[in-house]
C-alpha cells in the first residue's frame, strides 16, 4: 500500500507542537541551569582533598548514572509522594528530574577538565600569593571552563531529548504534544517527522550556539 503522505497536516501540526516545543525548553534551561550548578559542586567535591566530600560526591554520581532517568523520573513523580506525602507537580518533577540526572554527568565533565590542567598552573598561583580558592577560581576554572565547552554541549543536547521521557508522567512538552494531535488525527507519520524536524532544530541550534561561544572565548585567549 503506498504511503498517503500529506504535508499539509505537518503544517497544521505546527502550531500546536510550538506549546510543546516552548516547555521543552523551559523544562531543559531550568533543569541545565540548576545541574549546571550540582555538576559544578559535585564535580570540585571529586576534586577535593577530604575524603567525605568525594565520597558523598561519588555515591550520586554512580547512583544516578548507574540507573535509568525513566526511573529516576517515575520515582520522583509517583514513589517520593507515596513516602512523603506531598505530591510534586509534573513540571516541577521534570525540572529536578533533568537537573539532578544532567548534574551527575556535568560533575564527571567537570572533575576531568579541572584535573586536566597542569599541576603547574596551581602551583604558579600558590606562589604567587593566591589561596587554593583563589588560584581555583583565577587560574584553573577560566582554563578548565573553556576545556568543558564541547562535552558540555554534548550534555545540554543529551538532556534536551531526554525531556522526551517526561511523557511518562503527562509533561505536556513536545513528545506528549505529538501523541495527543495523532490521537485526533491518527496522522502518525507527519506528525512524529515534524516532531523529529523540531528537535533536530533545536539541537542544531544549541550546538551551533556553543561553537560560536567556544570560538570566542578561544579569541580571548588568543588562541
Amino acid at each position: 500500500m503506498a504511503l498517503d503522505f500529506k504535508a499539509s497536516v505537518m503544517w497544521e501540526s505546527v502550531p500546536l507542537l510550538l506549546g510543546g516545543v516552548h516547555l521543552t525548553i523551559i523544562i531543559t534551561l531550568g533543569g541545565l541551569a540548576i545541574g549546571f550548578l550540582l555538576g559544578t559542586v559535585t564535580g570540585l567535591a571529586k576534586t577535593a582533598r577530604g575524603k567525605l566530600p568525594r565520597s558523598l560526591a561519588d555515591i550520586y554520581v554512580e547512583a544516578i548514572r548507574g540507573t535509568p532517568l525513566i526511573v529516576q523520573v517515575m520515582f520522583l513523580y509517583f514513589g517520593v509522594p507515596l513516602a512523603t506525602g506531598m505530591r510534586i507537580p509534573p513540571v516541577t518533577a521534570g525540572i529536578i528530574a533533568i537537573a539532578v540526572n544532567s548534574g551527575a554527568y556535568i560533575a564527571e565533565i567537570v572533575r576531568g577538565a579541572v584535573e586536566s590542567i597542569d599541576v603547574g598552573q596551581t602551583e604558579a598561583g600558590r606562589s604567587i600569593g593566591l589561596t587554593r580558592m583563589q588560584t581555583l577560581l583565577y587560574v584553573v576554572w577560566p582554563q578548565a571552563f573553556r576545556r568543558m565547552i564541547p562535552p558540555l554541549g554534548n550534555q545540554f543536547i543529551i538532556s534536551l531529548k531526554d525531556t522526551s521521557l517526561l511523557v511518562v508522567i503527562g509533561v505536556g512538552e513536545l513528545t506528549r504534544q505529538g501523541q495527543e494531535i495523532i490521537a485526533v488525527n491518527f496522522r502518525a507519520f507527519e506528525v512524529w517527522l515534524t516532531v523529529a524536524v523540531m528537535y533536530l532544530v533545536m539541537t542544531l541550534s544549541i550546538a551551533r550556539a556553543l561553537r560560536v561561544y567556544e570560538r570566542k572565548l578561544n579569541a580571548r585567549s588568543g588562541r
